[in-house]
């Protein structure tokens, strides 16, 4: 004989059924009841302590195992998940036909569980917790499938749902049924809310693991695969699936994350980015390439999916009389980019764009490579250096009178000797960066740009005044050409 069984957890210091199965909800209990109550009128009952956390990162990673299925996957906690198959459910012949590979699944790894299809969210909730398992509802079908369900589907709070059984109003049909404006001021906005999601009358914004996109591909295999030269075959084959679909529509794509799922449940992920947006599939499958080396497939692969990211509208590029036979820079430099970015990483990838500042340090910001240039420019009669150090190396420097540039300095052990000099240049901190009450400049820096007798350029500074409280210290912070 099986004993009923519960799952307890403390809420605010008090021991709470946290789950009961049906066998103890047989007997009048549920979640929610204190664990002393419980065990008065069930004596036999058998429990175990609650683990929310492990039970959160369970449904986590089945979130993340139904992405083969759909991109947007929402977890619902504790037992619960959203996903949209908008745009998807054909890859697998409609959406009852998706609904049952997708519960199949769960039941031959040993999850059991029940699911339904609907227009929207609260009804799809409401019909997989409280209807007939597997009943796919078209859209605008919610009121007459949700009709004969019980309030408590509208998951609406433990006082509201009380309330509407002291009343009598079991079903949602009869909340339905009453003026919308007494319904409002009898249980409140939330009730009205939770009805009207479920009706589908009120969007429901859901946390998705993932940004939701419609731009979506996937391949099933009959026999799971395993073998290198089939991976690099099935990334060309879906590739090119999703950049059909992209130039049918004339968009292009940032980003494209290709999934390879295992028999084992385990997804082995590879992401390449693009400097500019593209939709031709040869160049995205030579970025996926050496990533295939990495793919683990277990005990075989049975399906790959594929997500475009960053989709933007990309239109066909005119060639101009003026520019005819150049090189545009999707086909030059490009792809060039791309391998370097996927390679190193994006962040290592970048160019230098004026920004205005006096500071040197903070007069240089670093931007994607195709990134639309800003409005200014360098100032043409303040030349900086091609080298800008790091950090500025300290250097022992000799001038005849203070404002004179050196006729000598140190560098790194080594003299050298001034033989043309341009400055001083002025430079003070900018005086919104000080600190509140001070009035003068906290650093003033004297720079020079000078030639040693090599012929090699420098840029140097001289940072303080002579006279002041410590003496002024030279500084090498760039090298000319």
């Amino acid at each position: 004989m099986q004993l009923p069984f519960a799952l307890i957890a403390a809420d605010r210091g008090v021991r709470r059924l946290y789950a009961a199965d049906a066998a103890a909800q047989a007997l009048g209990l549920y979640p929610g009841q204190k664990a002393t109550d419980a065990v008065a009128l069930v004596p036999e009952l058998a429990t175990a302590d609650a683990d929310p956390a492990g039970d959160l990162a369970a449904l986590n990673a089945l979130a993340d195992w139904c992405v083969r299925f759909s991109p947007a996957v929402a977890p619902d906690p504790p037992d619960g998940l959203f996903l949209d198959i908008t745009g998807a459910a054909h890859l697998w012949g409609g959406e009852r036909a998706m609904l049952d590979d997708l519960l199949d699944r769960l039941a031959a790894a040993g999850v059991p569980a029940r699911g339904a299809v609907a227009g929207s969210a609260g009804a799809a909730f409401a019909l997989a917790r409280f209807g007939m398992d597997r009943t796919v509802a078209e859209t605008g079908e919610e009121a007459a499938v949700t009709a004969f369900l019980p309030t408590a589907a509208l998951r609406l709070g433990p006082e509201d749902a009380a309330q509407l059984a002291r009343l009598g109003l079991s079903r949602i049909g009869q909340l339905v049924a009453l003026p919308r404006d007494q319904l409002a001021r009898r249980f409140g906005a939330q009730t009205l809310l939770r009805l009207d999601q479920a009706l589908g009358r009120a969007p429901e914004a859901l946390a998705f693991r993932r940004p939701p996109t419609p731009w979506f591909a996937r391949l099933a295999f009959a026999e799971p695969i395993s073998a290198p030269e089939d991976l690099g075959r099935v990334a060309g084959d879906i590739t090119a699936l999703l950049c059909r679909r992209l130039e049918a529509e004339g968009r292009g794509a940032g980003r494209f994350e290709l999934a390879f799922h295992r028999l084992d449940g385990r997804s082995e992920r590879l992401s390449v980015g693009l400097s500019l947006p593209g939709r031709r599939s040869a160049p995205i499958v030579r970025l996926f390439a050496p990533l295939l080396e990495k793919v683990d497939p277990g005990f075989g692969i049975e399906a790959a999916t594929l997500v475009a990211e960053r989709v933007e509208p990309l239109a066909e590029r005119q060639t101009s009389l003026e520019t005819l036979g150049e090189i545009a820079p999707e086909d030059g430099i490009g792809p060039l980019i791309d391998r370097i970015a996927n390679r190193l990483g994006e962040a290592r990838v970048w160019r230098a764009e004026p920004f205005a500042s006096h500071i040197p340090e903070r007069a240089v910001v670093r931007r994607p490579p195709f990134a639309p240039r800003a409005a200014g420019d360098w100032d043409r009669g303040r030349p900086r250096p091609v080298r800008l150090l790091r950090r500025p190396e300290p250097i022992e420097a000799a001038a005849p009178i203070p404002d004179d540039p050196p006729i000598f300095f140190r560098w790194r052990g080594q003299l050298r000797r001034v033989r043309r000099a341009e400055g001083p240049e002025r430079l003070a901190e900018e005086w919104w960066r000080q600190p509140p009450g001070q009035t003068s400049p906290s650093e003033v820096r004297d720079y020079y740009r000078v030639e040693d007798e090599t012929g090699a350029r420098y840029w140097i500074f001289r940072a303080g005044l002579y006279g002041g409280a410590a003496p002024p210290k030279w500084w090498l912070h760039g090298l000319f050409g």
